[in-house]
């Protein structure tokens, strides 16, 4: 199961040697620089049984301690070997290789590799893979230049552990561009899955351990060009490919949890809303694929992982929650009464309440609890628990068509949806509530299972029922905003509040007529998948 990664299978090119980062020759071709790469040999092959590679970045700060944790400590089997480690990633000026999620690795000693750095879209993604040793592809001619590169140690240290033998790599260092450097930290766990999970359990109860959310070369090229690392995996998972329930249970959770691990960084204060708006969705996105997959892997394992996920939406949902308010509601209040001191006072009261619900989430993503999260999704991924002790039939699910299965469920939902939204004319907001409950149930599978239909059909059954659920939701945020501005406190005028309100108010009435017309323009549209 392992991506083939080690620092040990830098192949030559030729060619003389290489400097460092500033006396790299440039090169004539793409070509002339690449070494033809034997295929990295089976990790899983042998009597050894299956091992695999995960990689984990350390907060550089915390790195010093590792070595003194009981967990590696008490673990030793062999002696610590460290040695010098510097490396430079080559692209093209114009980024051919990045491009094609590409780059070219080059040793102090003039080695050379060819690393997949950016995911390739279809298989499935088990977050903290390494980036793996590829062929190289046919580019065309262009010089190649240095892009940035790695300066520090590499540490290996044998370990016995409780669960079996792992061997650990510890690289650190400092990342160099022209104009920046970075500290950086990574852990290289090799071993069987159980021993890698039992060990990076151990540490990352006391230590930032998180699996990266970029290749170290990636975060290079992102520190030469002032940037964020481009995103492993993003928006809903692509099931396209899956052929069965368990195969499709195992992209989305690999998927989505990379999109979580991506995002969690910018959820923070000064980042803008954007980090915490996304990693909510992709939270949500994976507890619907959790509950679509229920009936055929629900065991305490994938329960446990839910009650842990629904910990961290009740960390993310205040924050979501007063950034849709501010940026919202509350900003068209304070332009419609602009210089009124009552109004600035609720928002002034608002903001310091959006700041400390950033603050508690923030404290959530550095914490434990949130690394255990992310272990626990690995667990899912890596041992598939629901295959124990399951039942025959329980097991037959699992091997069941994707097509067949995703059709009946997105017929049950849709009936469901049509029993809420009868008469819906006439349905009070609790009742348009639960339709919106309902629509977004039914969003989320729709999109999970989209790519198994594709075409206009598809598009336009997706695109009104989100305007369903969008015009509902404006009904909702009203609501939302209304309770939010109730927990101020006294210190804010009660004419404020009223003045908020009343401008809710004015929105759920235009809101409720639109999100009359979608629904009709839904009913007529109907189902665009193909019935079981």
């Amino acid at each position: 199961m392992s991506r083939g990664w080690t620092i040990d299978t830098i192949h030559p090119a030729p060619g003389p040697a290489r400097g460092r980062c500033g006396g790299v020759d440039q090169l004539n071709s793409l070509e002339s620089a690449i070494a033809e790469a034997p295929p990295a040999p089976d990790p899983g092959a042998g009597p050894a049984g299956p091992r695999l590679a995960v990689e984990f970045s350390l907060d550089p700060a915390a790195a010093g301690r590792l070595s003194r944790h009981p967990a590696i400590a008490g673990a030793r089997g062999g002696r610590t070997r460290g040695t010098a480690e510097e490396l430079i990633w080559l692209d093209t000026a114009n980024g051919v290789l990045a491009g094609r999620g590409l780059a070219l690795e080059q040793s102090q000693r003039g080695l050379r590799r060819m690393l997949r750095t950016m995911p390739e879209a279809g298989p499935p993604w088990l977050p903290g893979s390494p980036a793996e040793t590829v062929k190289a592809p046919d580019l065309p001619d262009g010089p190649l230049v240095p892009i940035a590169a790695f300066s520090g140690r590499r540490s290996l240290v044998p370990l016995a552990t409780p669960e079996g033998p792992v061997q650990a790599a510890l690289i650190t260092g400092k990342l160099r561009a022209v104009a920046d450097e970075a500290p950086v930290a990574r852990l290289l766990l090799d071993g069987a899955p159980e021993a890698v999970l039992g060990l990076s359990g151990r540490l990352a109860a006391d230590l930032p351990l998180l699996p990266p959310r970029a290749a170290l070369a990636e975060e290079g090229r992102a520190l030469a060009r002032g940037e964020a690392p481009r995103a492993r995996r993003r928006g809903p998972p692509d099931l396209a490919e899956a052929g069965t329930v368990e195969e499709a249970l195992l992209g989305a959770v690999g998927h989505l949890l990379e999109v979580m691990l991506h995002h969690a960084p910018a959820c923070r204060l000064g980042a803008g809303p954007e980090g915490v708006h996304q990693m909510r969705v992709g939270l949500r996105r994976l507890r619907s694929v959790l509950k679509v997959f229920r009936p055929a892997a629900g065991c305490p394992a994938l329960q446990s992982f839910d009650a842990g996920l629904k910990t961290l939406a009740d960390r993310l949902g205040p924050a979501r929650d007063w950034d849709v308010f501010l940026g919202g509601l509350g900003a068209q209040v304070g332009e419609a009464m602009p210089g009124d001191k009552r109004i600035a006072a609720l928002l002034k009261a608002a903001e310091a309440k959006r700041q400390a619900a950033y603050a508690a989430l923030r404290a959530e993503l550095d914490g434990p609890a949130f690394r255990r999260l992310v272990l626990a999704g690995l667990g899912l991924l890596l041992q598939r628990p629901w295959r124990l002790e399951a039942e025959p039939d329980r097991l037959a699910r699992l091997e069941e068509s994707l097509p067949g299965s995703a059709a009946a469920l997105l017929d049950k939902r849709w009936h469901k949806l049509c029993s809420e939204g009868e008469d819906i004319e006439d349905h009070s907001a609790e009742a348009l509530h639960e339709v919106r409950l309902e629509a977004k149930r039914l969003r989320y599978a729709a999109e999970l299972f989209a790519p198994l239909w594709p075409g206009k059909a598809t598009r336009r059954f997706q695109k009104r029922l989100s305007a369903v659920q969008e015009e509902l939701g404006i009904a909702n945020d009203t609501a939302v905003a209304r309770s939010l501005v109730a927990t101020l406190g006294g210190g804010v005028p009660a004419w404020a509040i009223g003045a908020v309100e009343g401008f809710a108010t004015a929105r759920v009435s235009a809101a409720r007529g639109r999100a009359m017309q979608a629904w009709e323009d839904l009913m007529v549209a109907g189902p665009s998948w193909t019935r079981a």
